[in-house]
């Protein structure tokens, strides 16, 4: 009788620490956007903001969700594309909305429409940032649509999503080192990275997540500790303040 209150007890507890894995999961890409999104609002200023990491993030998650069509993976993971990408517009919303506000005269309106690779991902509408992903996502659908039944097209998607999202840090990795410093760098956001990124690869593990999550994730934990070996490596070494990194996963 003993025996089966403990593996009742043991199901329980195990339900509950998936659950809350599961729930850590799907908000914990999206937390360190909510301080940044904030601090937007406040100063009226998203100059310290790229929208490149918004582009990277959109591209990342939009090709896991047509991954997910090819290769069904656990519905945290999907839902938390879902919720990155609907976080990513909204920072793109306001920081036009806050770069419009801000001009002192009105410049000529850049489109998306005007296919001027100049201004690519610089226009001045959100219109047209929804434009080009919902362009991009008709063309992955369709793709998807067609060689969902070849394996290799199917797990080269995966790979693609997971590893444009393991790469955000390596421009701050490669600016440390051309600098050789980490002068106005955040550390306590680079150990932030590392710990979640951690999490997430050992949550991909025990779940038994496709090939592709954990590798990508295992890349993403090395280049979080490349940037912290350079914090110790080029301690000491001065270069003019920067702004701080965002990227968030």
């Amino acid at each position: 009788m003993d025996w089966v209150i403990s593996d009742e007890l043991s199901l329980t507890v195990g339900t509950v620490v998936g659950w809350v894995s599961a729930g850590a999961m799907i908000i914990g890409g999206v937390i360190p956007y909510i301080p940044q999104y904030r601090q937007i609002r406040k100063t009226k200023d998203a100059e310290g903001f790229s929208l490149l990491v918004c582009l990277a993030l959109l591209i990342a998650n939009t090709l896991r969700i047509m991954f997910w069509f090819g290769r069904h993976f656990e519905y945290p993971l999907l839902i938390q594309s879902v919720i990155m990408n609907f976080t990513m517009f909204l920072m793109i919303h306001l920081c036009v909305r806050v770069r419009n506000r801000n001009q002192l005269l009105q410049a000529r309106q850049r489109i998306f429409t005007d296919f001027d690779a100049k201004y690519f991902w610089n226009w001045s509408d959100f219109q047209s940032y929804l434009d080009c992903m919902l362009i991009f996502t008709i063309a992955t659908s369709l793709l998807m649509y067609i060689f969902i039944d070849y394996l290799i097209f199917v797990e080269t998607v995966g790979f693609l999503a997971l590893f444009t999202e393991a790469m955000l840090g390596m421009p701050q990795l490669i600016k440390n080192y051309r600098n050789k410093s980490t002068e106005g760098m955040s550390i306590s956001m680079v150990v932030m990275w590392t710990c979640g990124d951690i999490f997430k690869t050992s949550y991909f593990l025990l779940r038994d997540a496709p090939l592709q999550f954990w590798i990508c994730g295992s890349v993403q934990v090395t280049v979080d500790l490349l940037i912290l070996l350079q914090v110790f490596i080029y301690r000491g070494n001065i270069d003019p303040p920067r702004p701080t990194p965002h990227r968030i996963d």
